[in-house]
């Protein structure tokens, strides 16, 4: 005897280790398919068309969800941090005013127009994150603020009315350049706001890859203290991060101005919560340092179809909102199981 045997390799629970990592990675992307494979089946047909995969049907669910997917990118951003903007709901309905309020009743062109208002979201949002990095302030308590502040805006800025958008050349007509925003390309399928919503998840998604100010995001978002010694400019990276949302729900208030031919200042209450919800679906932990675009688009995208099949079925709206609650409890649970490493 040599006093060696061989002994079996215990790989198994590497592998299974590996195995879970993967389907929490992807959480997102299985529910989506999930969600959508159930539509299919339950979905109601006419002349044996399934109407949920129909291609109008299909171009409805992705431009409703544009306007929240835009928002959620940019939430995305803040929750890698540890933090949270409750006031995109109200950035995004004083844009939508603004925007009718600049070339409507101010006569305004398209383009002065959309840049102002994408400057006081910018603004608004750099403000907020410079309250909660140099004050001090839980973001919580800013945003929580910031909503009622963006709110007011809107009112005294609208006179507390909707403004509504017609097209035109002569007074108080908004330029017929604006109405492009809300038409659909590509043959006339696929709408312009959802390919302005692909385009903002597309560069979020490089730019996380490849910047450095995404490694510094990830480093505080992961250990505040950790990275302030390590040399990460956190306040700067805060006050950046909340720019950026602040700016992105604005942009998100033009398109739904368009969408909508009106700005209403009431326009985009609750949606910061549905932003939010896109956020934790797609497998971001609440309490920041990892996450990604990529499934917060894949969450948006589940909560569309979601939508989309229980009108479909003409589920009652109450328990529409239960069965979205439960999906957002499911994923926040999820989170909570997922390995460490």
């Amino acid at each position: 005897m040599t006093g060696v045997q061989d002994r079996p390799v215990v790989a198994a629970p590497t592998e299974q280790r590996s195995l879970a990592a993967t389907l929490f990675r992807f959480q997102s992307v299985f529910g989506l398919v999930a969600v959508v494979i159930a539509a299919i089946i339950v979905s109601p047909r006419k002349n044996g068309q399934i109407l949920f995969i129909s291609a109008d049907n299909l171009a409805n669910v992705v431009r409703a969800v544009s306007e929240i997917g835009i928002i959620a990118v940019g939430m995305t951003f803040v929750i890698l941090i540890g933090g949270i903007d409750l006031s995109v709901g109200s950035v995004l309905g004083l844009a939508a005013v603004g925007s009718a309020v600049l070339m409507v009743e101010d006569n305004w062109g398209f383009v002065p127009s959309v840049l102002l208002v994408l400057l006081i979201g910018l603004v608004f949002g750099a403000l907020q994150g410079a309250a909660t990095a140099m004050i001090g302030i839980q973001s919580f308590i800013v945003t929580l603020g910031g909503l009622q502040i963006a709110r007011g805006l809107a009112r005294k800025w609208s006179d507390g009315q909707g403004i509504a958008i017609a097209y035109g050349d002569g007074k108080n007509e908004a330029p017929a350049s604006f109405a492009l925003l809300g038409e659909r390309t590509f043959g006339g399928t696929v709408p312009i706001p959802v390919l302005i919503f692909a385009v903002v998840a597309i560069a979020a998604v490089v730019f996380l890859r490849v910047s450095a100010f995404s490694r510094h995001l990830y480093a505080v978002g992961g250990n505040e203290k950790a990275a302030r010694l390590s040399g990460v400019p956190v306040v700067r990276v805060k006050i950046a991060v909340f720019a950026i949302c602040g700016l992105l729900a604005s942009l998100a208030g033009i398109v739904h101005a368009v969408q909508l031919n009106q700005g209403s200042p009431n326009d985009g209450t609750g949606y910061e919560l549905d932003a939010i919800a896109a956020v934790v679906i797609g497998g971001t932990s609440l309490s920041g340092g990892r996450g990604s675009v990529a499934g917060t688009v894949a969450g948006a995208l589940l909560l569309g179809a979601l939508n989309n099949i229980l009108a479909l079925k003409n589920v009652d709206p109450n328990i529409q909102l239960l069965i979205k609650g439960l999906v957002i409890v499911a994923a926040a649970t999820l989170q909570r199981l997922r390995p460490t490493s």
